[in-house]
């Protein structure tokens, strides 16, 4: 029976081909918007990710996200490192500064100081230059991306100079960065450095970075600190969705995607829906010639949902390819944020087996009450 209701879906090819594109249509819009949506949110935490080595994160109470700097006194740190449970805490300045380019140009930057004496949080991506090379007087290193920017259609190279709150910045390396939200260039440089090329203020200190003794969690640590020094410590992990939790509540990048997604759920509903019964309609008879030689109800019922899954597969297979095909050709041609995690593409699978089960209950109950005589009505 599933052989012929093979047949009966693909003897009218236009058909066939209209109900598979309603949904990959949905497929396509459904794993593309999402897939953009989860590079938005990858964008917001990005500069968490590449500061590798420290567990935990510690910060003013209020801070919300990872850009929402609120400074703190230097005096935090070795309150920091007093806490039970404390394997090391080092400083990190974050902050914009703007910097004035040999060509009088002016460009916003976003400056990362690092341990002086650790260099904790370094890049991993370098590939011209060394971090040594922070130790040297006025030396920064500066992402890819970043250096482009500054310096359009030149070559990489070394020993450039610029200025940050009229002091001289020399460029001694360039990494490799995840891009960030605001997409500004990335400088690292010594802490001390750092809170020069900043605007002055009374406070510098951005957060502390600490990493917990082998044989205690780092939640429990997190839990200290914050009881002995009444700052925030949150592990990564923590920081990471604490961030993108404060864009999915705070701002209209969700609700802007999810728009997207529904019209394109409800579009490939009705598009499925409405050709699945055109073409139940025009096959009403074969139905009832299957009914008329002793076929059940049941058996007609699974014939419909075989139709209907075959074609919620194609679709969703050429959907979720063509998606994939899409995000592969901008992340290389733009710098449009494309990021498929699997949670999309089971989204995507959910949403295209609704779509295909709402455009078969539409026909099923035709089906099941054709009478077997229409065979031999003119």
């Amino acid at each position: 029976m599933l052989w012929i209701a093979w047949k009966m879906l693909v003897g009218n090819r236009v058909k066939y081909l209209g109900i598979v594109f309603g949904v990959v249509f949905a497929a396509v819009l459904i794993a593309q918007q999402a897939s953009i949506f989860c590079g938005l949110m990858s964008l917001t935490v990005s500069q968490i990710r590449d500061v590798e080595g420290p567990g935990i994160w510690v910060m003013d109470r209020h801070v919300q996200f990872v850009d929402d700097i609120k400074p703190l006194s230097d005096n935090e740190l070795f309150r920091v490192k007093g806490v039970p449970g404390v394997e090391w805490a080092v400083r990190f300045y974050k902050g914009i500064g703007r910097a004035r380019l040999q060509e009088g140009a002016y460009e916003q930057m976003i400056i990362l100081g690092l341990d002086d004496a650790t260099l904790v949080g370094a890049p991993a991506g370098v590939f011209l230059g060394s971090i040594a090379d922070l130790r040297k007087p006025d030396a920064v290193i500066m992402d890819d991306a970043g250096y482009k920017r500054a310096w359009p259609g030149e070559s990489y190279k070394l020993g450039r100079t610029f200025e940050m709150n009229d002091r001289r910045a020399v460029l001694v390396g360039i990494t490799k960065a995840s891009r960030t939200f605001q997409s500004f260039p990335i400088i690292y440089t010594r802490y001390s450095q750092a809170v020069l090329f900043a605007p002055p203020e009374r406070k510098v200190l951005s957060f502390v970075l600490a990493d917990a003794q082998p044989d205690v969690p780092s939640e429990e640590v997190c839990r200290r600190i914050e009881q002995r020094t009444g700052l925030q410590a949150l592990t990564r992990e923590q920081f990471l969705w604490k961030t993108i939790a404060y864009y999915l509540r705070k701002t209209g990048i969700p609700l802007n995607f999810g728009i997207t997604v529904l019209l394109g759920f409800l579009v490939g509903t009705a598009i499925a829906g409405q050709t699945f019964y055109l073409f139940t309609v025009e096959n009403i008879r074969q139905f009832g010639a299957l009914k008329a030689m002793g076929t059940s109800n049941w058996t007609i019922l699974g014939m419909v949902l075989a139709q209907a899954m075959q074609v919620g597969i194609v679709g969703y297979g050429l959907g979720v390819g063509l998606a994939a095909v899409f995000g592969w050709v901008v992340k290389g041609a733009s710098r449009l944020s494309f990021f498929m995690p699997w949670q999309v593409l089971v989204i995507t699978a959910v949403a295209v087996v609704v779509i295909v089960l709402v455009a078969s209950l539409l026909s099923i109950r035709k089906v099941l009450i054709v009478d077997p005589a229409i065979v031999f009505r003119g």
